[in-house]
């Protein structure tokens, strides 16, 4: 028979393995966009007619594609990895937890494969950043659940703070990708916009913007004063200067024509931004006290 070899020992790793994959998608997918290389692979799950590969149409564009969506299966590789390792370790939430980023993984690639059969509609352009955003969170979650089962919840004006601050976070993001389905970064020269006037909702994007950090602001400021754990208070500080960095490249992209780099470089900053207002929300929701160390 069998065996299995032993791998929640190495659970920590490969949650930080999740995170950093799915960051890395993010950013790779941002380039098959920046690149107009969306079409790069017009049909799916195939790329070109019968072919997986993209071995008789070679070009710039099918490779950026194909590579792409080649880093579905190491992101399936880490994520069987990571289940197998929480199934192991005989904790239900962590298995939950691998169970649905795992399944989030074909999800995923699913949307994708709609994404392309749609030639690239904007809202399912869309709609495939956020996944890759929500596997992001649940990555997050993992990380802390690794120090103990789930804790209690803290109720109060900060625990409501912190879940408004998430949910205008959620609602930011997603307006980001309204922006860029508005603009000229659409995957490919053909494939069509969302109709939005590129001006009127990049200024919708940005006065959420400024509410999302005056409510990181408010809890930068609260923190230190009202919580037994440093932990909130840090969590807090990392996100503000995410959102601040963030702010500094919206806007030098806006007025300098939007340039790739730069929106890439936004692209990673939404996924860190994810991961952050995440952690904050997790560090301020739950009390310190009721953790305990991993075993």
């Amino acid at each position: 028979m069998t065996v299995l070899p032993r791998l929640d020992a190495y659970l920590r790793p490969l949650a930080w393995a999740t995170l950093v994959a799915n960051c890395v998608l993010v950013v790779t997918g941002g380039a098959v966009r920046l690149t107009s290389s969306g079409l790069g692979c017009p049909t799916w799950p195939r790329c070109h007619g019968g072919d997986f590969t993209p071995r008789h149409a070679w070009s710039v564009h099918s490779a950026i594609e194909f590579g792409n969506r080649t880093l579905t299966f190491v992101l399936v590789a880490i994520a069987v990895a990571t289940l197998v390792a929480a199934w192991q370790s005989g904790r239900r939430d962590l298995r939950m937890i691998a169970l649905a980023i795992a399944l989030g993984i074909p999800a995923q690639a699913v949307i994708g494969g709609i994404t392309v059969k749609t030639d690239l509609n904007p809202w399912v352009v869309s709609l495939h950043l956020v996944a890759s955003l929500l596997i992001i969170a649940l990555s997050v979650l993992f990380l802390r659940r690794l120090d103990g089962p789930m804790p209690a919840y803290a109720g109060g004006p900060l625990a409501l703070l912190a879940s408004l601050n998430s949910a205008v976070g959620w609602v930011v993001l997603y307006l980001g990708t309204a922006v860029t389905g508005s603009g000229p970064h659409a995957g490919d020269a053909k494939a069509p916009r969302n109709g939005l006037d590129p001006l009127q909702i990049s200024q919708v994007h940005a006065d959420l913007v400024f509410l999302f950090v005056g409510l990181t602001v408010a809890m930068v400021l609260l923190l230190p004063a009202t919580g037994p754990s440093a932990e909130p208070a840090r969590a807090a500080r990392v996100l503000l200067g995410l959102q601040v960095a963030q702010g500094v490249l919206g806007f030098v992209q806006y007025f300098t024509g939007l340039p790739v780099v730069l929106v890439g470089l936004h692209m990673l900053g939404a996924a860190l931004v994810t991961a952050a207002m995440t952690w904050l929300l997790l560090a301020v929701r739950e009390r310190p006290a009721t953790r305990t160390a991993a075993a």
